[in-house]
């Protein structure tokens, strides 16, 4: 991008753990609070060249990362038998709104709007996409 000189997007993902603290993940935190870091500083030094720099944070997504037994037995440690229904009792409960994860698509429209021409002065931003966890 800076050697062709015509501006760009670089657009981080992080997470909700960007934003606010969770207990018993201070590692996962602690990188991910990292992300924001490196956004805000590469969105100062690339500003001047037209280069804008966000991040976007997403609660959680229905991927293999949060749906498998492991991440069940985490936040249900006393079923014998976790399942993915089990599971979305907790998680909805880390968002304001009624669900318990997005789609990946949400996290993919967002980072094409941070991209896209209609974000050109969009810099230095933290996006979440997170159902409102991060009001709660």
């Amino acid at each position: 991008m800076i050697a062709a000189g015509n501006g760009g997007s670089i657009v981080l993902t992080s997470s909700i753990a960007g934003l606010i603290g969770q207990p018993g993940l201070a590692h996962y935190v602690a990188a991910k609070h990292g992300v924001v870091g490196l956004m805000k500083t590469l969105a100062l030094e690339l500003a001047p060249l037209n280069i804008r720099v966000n991040s976007v944070h997403p609660t959680n997504v229905d991927t293999e990362m949060i749906q498998n037994e492991a991440t069940y037995r985490i936040f249900l440690p006393d079923d014998p038998n976790p399942t993915r229904e089990k599971f979305a009792v907790p998680a909805g409960e880390m968002n304001a709104l009624p669900i318990p994860w997005i789609e990946s698509n949400d996290v993919t429209n967002a980072v094409l709007f941070l991209a896209s021409d209609e974000a050109r002065y969009i810099t230095g931003v933290s996006l979440p996409i997170d159902a409102g966890a991060t009001i709660k």
